[in-house]
């Protein structure tokens, strides 16, 4: 589905074993217990799957979006948790290797790449909500060139874990909140604040939780961006491939959802006539509605990654276009699983309903489905996005 060289072949495939063996053991009780997958994070480190994208002469693997599609795909089908911490993780990396401010960037990205330090990104805000772009958060001048800021960041994966936050503001006398700065902060540095623990409906273990930064120090060796120059990083690398990672994301929540039903409609018999449920034409259809829409929006999805990779003016709207395909394939698979397996799946042995519930945190992360729409929209009739 998605090209990738050898190396990638490689690395995709120590990912598969990775994800069927211990992240899929641990995925119940992640999403039970709202518990961080601490345990499926360090085997991805290890395995040196944290640098999967950073150039190879700081020890990463210079891999492709359509590499890092695969990967996500396999992590999604045994725990949707770990795959959306791998996706800001590697988002977050592309915008630190991507900067040319920040000081100490090749050592960074080397001890990244060693599976030493996990980063995500910090970009909504209590007051600018799904609209990530618009930070309502400024940086101020302090002494000898430096900065200092305060924010109330509200939804940070890996909250309580990450080393550190990529994160945006506006920049200093900003008269828009287009005039922004990206900017890379430590988790423990003074003033940053992780408050209460993430109990949310899906994507339980994400640790997604808000922060508070109180007078941060901000370096000014520490912007991964000009001042004023935070949106063209947003939109030209952390949107693309925070795009790849969360459609990739969704249709591996739809390929789990295709093979575990396929599996009990399988499977469940009937005593009284020895039939199967698959023999039930009903049931069929459903199953083939789920696994076409999977594989529809795969397809546009391995297309988008191809057209990051040789860019043309449509490529902007294919990464558009294949994160609202994904996430409304996978509110509507899950929910067809839901329904093709009936009772069964209401229940947690099939893990459908985990599916069901995990899908549906893609609809309100953002860009939400309604941004995407209104943004596709105004890209096919010639208007600015903003």
């Amino acid at each position: 589905m998605y090209r990738v060289n050898e190396a990638g072949s490689t690395l995709i495939e120590s990912c598969r074993k990775i994800a069927t063996n211990g992240v899929a053991s641990a995925a119940a009780n992640v999403d039970a217990q709202a518990q961080f997958p601490e345990s499926s994070i360090r085997s991805l480190a290890d395995a040196g799957l944290l640098g999967l994208t950073l150039p190879r002469e700081v020890g990463g693997h210079e891999q492709t979006p359509g590499a890092f599609a695969a990967i996500v795909e396999e992590l999604a089908q045994s725990c949707a948790s770990t795959a959306m911490i791998y996706v800001m993780h590697i988002t977050a990396t592309q915008a630190i290797a991507a900067s040319s401010t920040l000081g100490g960037k090749n050592e960074l990205l080397a001890e990244i790449a060693a599976g030493r330090h996990l980063t995500t990104l910090a970009f909504s805000e209590r007051g600018s909500r799904s609209q990530f772009w618009a930070p309502v958060s400024r940086l101020d001048e302090a002494s000898h060139g430096n900065f200092v800021t305060s924010a109330h960041k509200s939804w940070v994966t890996s909250a309580s874990h990450a080393d550190s936050y990529v994160s945006s503001a506006q920049k200093p006398g900003a008269e828009s909140p287009l005039e922004s700065v990206i900017y890379l902060v430590d988790r423990k540095a003074d003033g940053v604040q992780v408050e209460a623990g993430f109990d949310g409906l899906g994507l339980r273990g994400n640790d997604s939780t808000p922060v508070t930064l109180k007078d941060v120090a901000v370096p000014a060796d520490r912007l991964l961006t000009e001042l004023g120059a935070g949106a063209p990083m947003m939109l030209e690398v952390v949107l693309p491939w925070f795009v790849v990672g969360t459609a990739a994301m969704a249709n591996g929540l739809c390929r789990a959802a295709v093979a575990a039903t396929s599996g009990h409609l399988s499977a469940g018999r009937f005593e009284h006539d020895a039939s199967a449920l698959r023999d039930l034409p009903n049931l069929r259809a459903r199953l083939a509605q789920m696994s076409v829409r999977t594989e529809q929006s795969r397809a546009l999805l391995a297309h988008t990654a191809q057209a990051m990779e040789q860019p043309n003016e449509m490529t902007p709207l294919f990464v558009l276009q294949s994160r609202l395909a994904a996430i409304q394939a996978a509110t509507d698979v899950t929910d067809l699983a839901m329904k093709a397996c009936g009772g069964a799946a209401f229940s947690k042995h099939l893990g459908i309903e985990r599916l069901f519930r995990d899908a549906r945190a893609g609809w309100v992360m953002a860009p939400t489905a309604d941004h995407l729409q209104e943004f596709i929209g105004r890209a096919l009739t010639g208007l600015p996005l903003f």
